[in-house]
């Protein structure tokens, strides 16, 4: 078999696996937007956020605290994740000796793959005491954020590291040329050079954040309510369908529905982002 021919071969394998992936995207928005039509063809959107409560079952249907409660603690893992990503990369890239380098690969990638629900049980057993100990009742925003971050430091850490990988040696040649120091060139050159590339690890890590369920119900109280602080109890949209689906009947269910069909809009402009920051150049 010629390599042409098995070039062609493998593009056709490559093109069929692409079309079923986006197919299977496509039939899961269908039949959100399906389940969720009868409460949204009827309500409309706009009552969903503009609605006082949460009460499906009396007619209303404000999403406004679980949308609020899942934006804070997406935000608040990105902003305790992202520069402990970034700088554990430097770290394993440019200061530890390579067989740390090694060690410390593997013990992030063995965090990447804990189910979520060993997670919610350590935060759950030692975040929310400790955060009791400051500020009852311990289950809130803050040890949502904390939980999500751990999870989401990974994703984080490995992309900033594969994009730190990629950047040329002139990079490097050239900061040396002008008599920069290795942290200066880190600062001033690498990271920049990177930094498209870092920022869509950060969105597809928020995007794992939003799509995460049971570490959160685990450790955020699930009050439907806004939070005025980090030490609130909040519920976020996909702990609300977990709790709730499995009673909910009726305009309820295609209520949950609904906010499902918004946490999977929002994961998808995440989504996006990435793409965006990652397809363009890699370096400045």
């Amino acid at each position: 078999m010629s390599p042409s021919t098995r070039d062609r071969q493998l593009l056709r394998l490559l093109t069929v696996s692409a079309g079923l992936a986006t197919g299977l995207l496509a039939l899961i928005v269908l039949f959100l937007v399906r389940e969720s039509w009868p409460v949204i063809s009827r309500v409309g959107v706009v009552r969903f956020f503009l609605d006082q409560s949460w009460h499906p079952t009396e007619q209303s249907y404000g999403l406004t605290p679980m949308f609020v409660g899942s934006l804070a603690t997406t935000g608040g893992a990105i902003v305790i994740a992202a520069p402990l990503g970034v700088a554990s990369a430097v770290f394993c890239r440019f200061y530890a000796p390579e067989p740390m380098a090694r060690i410390y690969r593997w013990a992030i990638i063995l965090l990447a793959g804990l189910p979520s629900v060993v997670l919610g049980l350590w935060g759950l057993t030692a975040v929310v005491p400790l955060i009791t100990q400051l500020h009852p009742p311990g289950t809130s925003l803050l040890a949502g954020s904390i939980v999500l971050a751990l999870m989401i430091l990974p994703t984080v850490a490995l992309t900033t590291e594969g994009a730190l990988a990629s950047l040329p040696p002139s990079y490097w040649n050239g900061a040396a040329a002008l008599g920069l120091s290795r942290e200066a060139a880190i600062l001033f050159v690498v990271l920049p050079a990177a930094r498209g590339s870092i920022a869509a690890g950060v969105a597809l890590a928020a995007g794992r954040a939003l799509g995460e369920t049971m570490a959160v119900l685990m450790v955020s109280g699930n009050v439907v309510r806004l939070p005025s602080s980090v030490f609130d109890p909040v519920r976020t949209l996909t702990a609300n369908i977990a709790l709730e689906m499995a009673y909910a009947t009726g305009d309820h269910r295609a209520s949950l529905f609904a906010s499902g069909l918004l946490t999977a809009a929002l994961v998808a402009v995440l989504a996006a982002m990435a793409t965006r920051l990652g397809g363009g150049r890699t370096h400045a």
